[in-house]
């Protein structure tokens, strides 16, 4: 079930980029059976491209697996490579997805990335592959709106 895997069950160095960030994926214990897998990053940063700042965001990720699931350290790892990444909110969010939708081939995915102020102007991202699939509970992804103090 996890040969092959790189990464999990030894000290493995943060990526330099999200480039050189190896996404892995291990076989769907339960293929052919409809259900959410949801991954919550509230620590996740980038830096600004411009400035070169960071920027902080709350990342809900959800999907529906269809023969793979993401491994989890590979998933912490690449989102750690974004740490020293140069780039506005709604490319980090919308690299993320892609790289996931590439890696394990989801029935259907979606992220919300709930990305905190910049400039007094908090930016929320959303994108998915689709409609979801029929039957498929979908939660809220709980994470409210920014509110100021």
């Amino acid at each position: 079930m996890t040969g092959g895997l790189t990464q999990l069950g030894q000290a493995t160095a943060l990526p330099a980029s999200p480039d050189s960030a190896v996404l892995e994926t291990v076989p769907d214990p339960h293929p052919g059976t409809l259900y959410l897998v949801r991954f919550s990053a509230p620590e996740f940063t980038s830096l600004c491209p411009v400035t070169g700042q960071p920027d902080f965001a709350h990342l809900v990720i959800d999907y529906a697996p269809d023969g793979a699931l993401v491994e989890s350290k590979s998933l912490k790892l690449f989102l750690g490579s974004f740490r020293n990444h140069g780039a506005f909110h709604e490319d980090c969010t919308i690299a993320v997805a892609k790289r996931l939708v590439e890696a394990c081939k989801p029935r259907w995915l979606r992220i919300g990335g709930y990305w905190y102020p910049r400039g007094g102007i908090p930016i929320d991202v959303f994108w998915q592959t689709g409609i979801p699939p029929e039957g498929l509970w979908l939660p809220d992804q709980g994470v409210p709106g920014y509110r100021g103090r």
